[in-house]
This record gives structure tokens, C-alpha cells and sequence, in this order.
């Protein structure tokens, strides 16, 4: 972390799993979904065995961003990516250059790895750093945050992420001529369902962003004619939770939020898929779990509601743990617990037309307040608000995806 610590390098084992990935066909568009696991299993057992070859000086990182005209949803979300150590260390180490495969020119993620080592230089002469020219990239990448007029920062860190994760993607790019067949898995466990679909997704999309920020969402269907149960996976980078209508003394907790998200959902014919017994559309019920745990739970408090005529937005205060934040309730059955803590939270003031962004961030040291420029410590007890909008939290107990 600040000071004396360092980053490990990963350029000579990279290089290493590469040359063993050629060798062995790898990089074959034709490759199968076993060798893309092999990939992946080998690249994480090579970088634990070369992980003192080299490092790197941190600075504190309470390092303020110049706002250049609105930018303070880039600001705080950048605040918070920055304070996302497994995202921090490949970024400062430069280890996308060692590992894509990519065909697409990695102009954003070399623009922002030099901002973020702007953030964690060891000089530190400057106080202020200027995202100009990671902004100026990312409007290229991304033309509709062009201008000056207000944005929203969940929206730009799904952006972001996904262009990320696009320019540093470790599978070559497939054109497919149509949809992929429709696969079946119905003679098959769950569990075993769940893996084989991950295992599709990661012959496609496999990046450090994927390795971070992806989970994967399980939607279950009951058909309430032949009560026929189905169940279709979804990969996620952040969950999305809506804010209970009713409050006592205007204070929700985080676990209500998660438990609105989770709880069932009764569908009528109009809005209802197919169901695979009946083969008509049918009255079903629907309940989201969580399926496969990311590394790094991304939470979005959804305050902002669209109706017909207008755009409003929720005040309502939401409490959160800072610590030990147990998502078991929301996974597979007997999944054991599954620990988070929190480390970045990026706050929302105001109104819907007139706003500001800023952000808290854990840097080992203490939490700190990001304030475009300005960075000030802040104490534990002053971080739950009612404008925390997006909350980063890092898995704490174990680093295994969660596959029953």
C-alpha cells in the first residue's frame, strides 16, 4: 500500500504462459472450452510463482483530479478504480502489453494507466492531476460523453469498464455470421449448467476486467400452469438494486435493497417468456441469485426512477457495512459465506439536473475524501450518507468463485 510498499511484476511469467499457450494451439480460433480454463489456471499459478521479480514504489495516492468542465462523475469513479488494487497493480505494471491478444490498439487502457500512475507516483511533486487526455481518448472510444453537459458515473464506469476490457481481451476477436445455437442443458446439473456457461463466456471475454468485476447472475423461472422450472445465466460487472418506496424514519438498509432485488417477481402472460413445457406464454414467477461471486461486488444504489413525464431521484438514506458484508442469502444453496468489505464509495449530491460527483476511498492508511482537486482524511463514522450511489467492495474470504 502508501509508502514503502510495492507492486509485483508480471512481465517475465506472462511471457512465459504465452510462450506455452502458442506452443500448445492456444490461440487457435478454433480453440476449445478446456484450454481456455488451462489458460487461465496456468496464467494465475505462474504469476503466484513470480510475484518477487520485481516491483514498484507507491506513492499515498491522495492525489486530487483536475475537473476540466463536468467531470466529476470521471473524477470520483476514476478515484474509486484507482483504490481497486488488482486493477491499480496491472495498470502501474503495464501487464496488458505482456498479455493481449486483442486485435483492437490499447490507446484507452495505456491513457489510463498513465492517469492512474499519475495518482500513485512515488515523487508526488504534483498535488492535482489532469485527466485531459485520458478523457479526450475515452470521448473517441465513447462519443456520447462528448460536450460539457452533466453525465451519470454508473453509466461512465460501465463504459469504461467495457471498453477496458475490450481493448486488453485475451481471446482474439471471432466474427460469427448469426446467433449462437441455442444450447441445452437439460440432463445436466445446475451446477454443472452455471460452470458450462461461464466456460462459453470466458472462451469469448477474458480480461483482468473480467477477472475482477464479472460474476455471473442466475434468473429462475416457475411456470405456474406445469410449475416446470428454468433457469437462463447472465454475466454481471455491477448489481443494480432498486430502493424500497417505504422506509422507518426514512433509513433503509443495505440488506433490504438486496432483498427487494432477490425476492420473487410475478409475471403475467404479456410479460413472461416461453415456457419450454408448455411451449405458450404462461403467469411465472421470477427470483435473480447470484450465481458466481466476482472478486469485486460493484453496487448501485438505483436512486434515480423514470416516469412517464420526469426524472426523480431518491434521498432516502441507505445503511451499509463497511466490513463483513455476507452475500450468502443471495447465492447458491449451502454456497458457505461470502465476505466483502468496502474500500471506494462514490457519492451523488443534489438534484437530478444539478449535481455533484465525489468519492471516498480506503487507501490502507484511513479513508480519505476525493473532491475533484481537493483530498482531505475523513473518519469511518462520516462516510454513511444519504448520496452514497455506487459502493466497491473487495471479496475478503476467499479468492474461489463460488460454483454449487
Amino acid at each position: 500500500m502508501p509508502g514503502a510498499s510495492g507492486v509485483n511484476g508480471e512481465g517475465s511469467c506472462e511471457a512465459l504462459c504465452r510462450t506455452l499457450v502458442s506452443q500448445n494451439g492456444h490461440q487457435r480460433e478454433t480453440a476449445d472450452i478446456s484450454q481456455s480454463v488451462l489458460y487461465t489456471s496456468l496464467m494465475g499459478l505462474l504469476l503466484v510463482a513470480d510475484n518477487e521479480n520485481e516491483k514498484v514504489k507507491l506513492g499515498s495516492g491522495r492525489i486530487g483530479l483536475r475537473n476540466i468542465g463536468n467531470t466529476c462523475f470521471l473524477n470520483a469513479v476514476v478515484q474509486c478504480l484507482s483504490h481497486t488494487c488488482g486493477l491499480r497493480d496491472y495498470c502501474l505494471l503495464k501487464s496488458h502489453r505482456q498479455e493481449k491478444f486483442s486485435k483492437e490498439e490499447a490507446m484507452l487502457m495505456e491513457a489510463f494507466s498513465e492517469l492512474l500512475s499519475g495518482l500513485w507516483g512515488a515523487n508526488e511533486e504534483d498535488t492535482v492531476v489532469n485527466p485531459r487526455q485520458f478523457y479526450n481518448i475515452f470521448k473517441e472510444a465513447v462519443p456520447y460523453f462528448s460536450g460539457y453537459s452533466q453525465q451519470d458515473a454508473q453509466e461512465f464506469l460501465r463504459f469504461l469498464l467495457d471498453k477496458l476490457h475490450t481493448e486488453i481481451n485475451r481471446r482474439p476477436y471471432v466474427r460469427r455470421a448469426g446467433k449462437d445455437p441455442e444450447q441445452k442443458y437439460a440432463r445436466i446439473r445446475l451446477s454443472e449448467e452455471a460452470v458450462a456457461m461461464w466456460k462459453t463466456h470466458l472462451e469469448r471475454d477474458d480480461s483482468r476486467i473480467v477477472d475482477l468485476f464479472s460474476g455471473q447472475l442466475r434468473s429462475s423461472l416457475h411456470c405456474s400452469v406445469c410449475s416446470h422450472y428454468s433457469n437462463t445465466f447472465d454475466v454481471f460487472c455491477d448489481l443494480s438494486l432498486p430502493l424500497p418506496k417505504r422506509s422507518i424514519a426514512g433509513v433503509v438498509t443495505l440488506k433490504e435493497c438486496l432483498d427487494l432485488f432477490s425476492q420473487e417477481e410475478k409475471l403475467d402472460k404479456e410479460n413472461s417468456p416461453m415456457c419450454e413445457r408448455c411451449n405458450r406464454r404462461t403467469e411465472c414467477t421470477k427470483r435473480l441469485s447470484i450465481q458466481r461471486f466476482p472478486q469485486v461486488i460493484v453496487i448501485h444504489l438505483n436512486r434515480f426512477t423514470t416516469s412517464r413525464w420526469s426524472i426523480s431521484k431518491s434521498t432516502v438514506y441507505v445503511s451499509f457495512p463497511l466490513a463483513n458484508l455476507d452475500l450468502r442469502p443471495y447465492g447458491p444453496v449451502d454456497c458457505g459465506p461470502v465476505l466483502y468489505d468496502l474500500y471506494a464509495i462514490c457519492n451523488h449530491a443534489g438534484t437530478v439536473n444539478m449535481g455533484h460527483y465525489t468519492a471516498c476511498c480506503s487507501d490502507g492508511n484511513g479513508w480519505c475524501f476525493y473532491n475533484d482537486s481537493s483530498v482531505t482524511p475523513v473518519s469511518e463514522n462520516q462516510l454513511q450518507t444519504n448520496q452514497a450511489y455506487v459502493l466497491f467492495y473487495q471479496r475478503s474470504n476467499s479468492s474461489a468463485a463460488i460454483r454449487k
